[in-house]
């Protein structure tokens, strides 16, 4: 046990890791929530992981494809349509939320928009804080 290899900072092993970027995750959207007029949450304090984890899915699993299927889009915003993109899982993440009747909602585009935007700030910020997230500044 003695001579086993340190990992390198910043690298936990999967599950933590896991949960902490889902924890990461429900504060960002709590975050959006609290933030952003037209976005709206109530019931019990652990729904909120649960808007977490169907937002995340939503991310991992359509994201990549919508990306894809977008991509001149995006390449011809410079990555500004990816805003548009994030608006998009976060309204779908408020229908999912609908089915699996936790209320949660989000309010037309604006409001998708600039809650996404929030979540994306709050979960850098936070991963940074965390040491998830490696910053390096190059100097030349």
């Amino acid at each position: 046990m003695r001579n086993q290899p340190v990992p390198p900072f910043g690298q936990r092993p999967p599950l933590p890791q896991l949960l902490l970027r889902w924890l990461i995750s429900s504060l960002a959207i709590f975050a959006a929530t609290w933030l952003v007029p037209g976005i709206e949450f109530s019931g019990p304090g652990w729904q909120i992981g649960v808007v977490a984890l169907v937002f995340g899915l939503l991310n991992a699993l359509l994201r990549p494809l919508i990306y894809m299927l977008t991509c001149p889009l995006v390449l011809l915003t410079l990555g500004l349509f990816g805003l548009v993109i994030n608006a998009a899982m976060l309204g779908l993440t408020s229908a999912m939320a609908d089915q699996l009747n936790i209320q949660f909602h989000v309010y037309g585009f604006w409001p998708a928009f600039f809650g996404g935007l929030v979540i994306s700030v709050v979960t850098t910020v936070l991963s940074m804080l965390a040491g998830d997230t490696h910053v390096q500044v190059a100097r030349g």
